[in-house]
C-alpha cells in the first residue's frame, strides 16, 4: 500500500505533466502544504523525489519551481529515447499483451484529432510510446521511461501550436503499429527511429521559433 509520500509525489507528478502548474512556475512550500492538508516535511520529500525526476528545481534564493526544459534537455531526452524504444519494439512480439495498449492509444488519438483535443491527444501518443517500452517486459526500464516521458511532456506545455507538436504523430502511430504487426520488430524499429528523428526536429524547431518569435 503506498504511504502518503508516495501518493502526494505521483499527485503533484500528475498535476505538473497535465499543465496546472506550468515549466517555471514558484511552487510555495507553505500555501501547497496548506492546500494538500500536509506536513512541510512530507512536501519537502515530494519535492526532492520531483527533483530527482527532473521534474522541479531548487533556485537558489527563490525556492522550488517546476523545471523548465531547455533545447539541451530535449536532445538528451531524444537521446534516451533512441536507445530505450526501438530496441523494446525490436525485441517485443506483436503477440505481447502491451499490443492492446498499443491499439487503444493509437484509437485514443484518432478519436481525440478528430475533436481537437491536443491535451488528449498528447497524452495518447504518450500512452503508445510507454506500450512500446513495456514490449521489453522490464519494470526497470518502464520505470525510466516514466521520467523521460514526464519530462518531455514538460518540454510540450511550453510550446504554444499543440497542433503542430501532435497531429502529425498520430497518423504515424497507426503506421507504426501496423508495420510492427505485419512486419515485425526489427522493421518497426527501423521506422520508430526515423519518427523520433522527426519528432526531436519538431520539438526543437518549435522552441527555436518561441525564442526568436
Amino acid at each position: 500500500m503506498p504511504d502518503v509520500e508516495d501518493t502526494l509525489t505521483n499527485a503533484l507528478r500528475r498535476r505538473i505533466i497535465d499543465g496546472e502548474f506550468a515549466p517555471g512556475t514558484r511552487l510555495s512550500e507553505i500555501s501547497l502544504a496548506e492546500k494538500l492538508g500536509v506536513s512541510r516535511n512530507t512536501l519537502r520529500e515530494a519535492f526532492r523525489v520531483l527533483a530527482e525526476q527532473g521534474l522541479i528545481e531548487h533556485v537558489p534564493h527563490r525556492g522550488v519551481s517546476v523545471a523548465s526544459p531547455g533545447v539541451a534537455d530535449v536532445v538528451d531526452i531524444y537521446r534516451a529515447r533512441r536507445y530505450v524504444e526501438p530496441a523494446a519494439l525490436a525485441a517485443g512480439s506483436p503477440l505481447h499483451p502491451a499490443v492492446a495498449a498499443m491499439r487503444e492509444a493509437v484509437e485514443q488519438g484518432e478519436t481525440s484529432l478528430e475533436a481537437r483535443d491536443w491535451r488528449t491527444v498528447g497524452t495518447a501518443n504518450m500512452a503508445f510510446h510507454d506500450a512500446i517500452v513495456a514490449l521489453a517486459d522490464s519494470p526497470r526500464l518502464e520505470r525510466l521511461f516514466r521520467d523521460i516521458a514526464a519530462e518531455l511532456r514538460l518540454a510540450f506545455l511550453e510550446i504554444d501550436n499543440p497542433e503542430a507538436l501532435h497531429a502529425p504523430f498520430v497518423t504515424r502511430n497507426r503506421a507504426l503499429l501496423e508495420t510492427f504487426l505485419e512486419q515485425g520488430g526489427p522493421a518497426a524499429a527501423a521506422e520508430l527511429q526515423d519518427y523520433l528523428v522527426l519528432s526531436e526536429r519538431t520539438v526543437l524547431g518549435a522552441f527555436t521559433r518561441l525564442r526568436h518569435g
